[in-house]
């Protein structure tokens, strides 16, 4: 989500290349966090599949933490991002 927000919201990012940055960003999470969590970055394909076998055990951490991570996101890229040529 830091990678998202940063080429969406900088106004010095290079519009072309946001999409080869987002899309790297899914690439490596899938490729490294994957196999090691089985984790799911969409939660309608946890949800789904649970509602079909009728099993929600853990399924809370699937619901909430995308929108934890994504306040958190928020609050770490408002804090760190460099200033704009207007704030200086």
């Amino acid at each position: 989500m830091f990678v998202v927000t940063a080429v969406a919201t900088n106004t010095r990012a290079v519009g072309e290349l946001a999409g080869i940055a987002v899309g790297a960003t899914v690439m490596l999470n899938i490729l490294i966090a994957g196999p090691l969590t089985g984790a799911s970055m969409n939660p309608a394909r946890t949800l789904g599949p649970a509602m079909a076998a009728n099993n929600y055990k853990g399924i809370w951490i699937y619901l909430t933490a995308p929108i934890l991570g994504a306040l958190a996101d928020a609050g770490i890229y408002t804090a760190v991002k460099l200033p704009e040529e207007d704030d200086v």
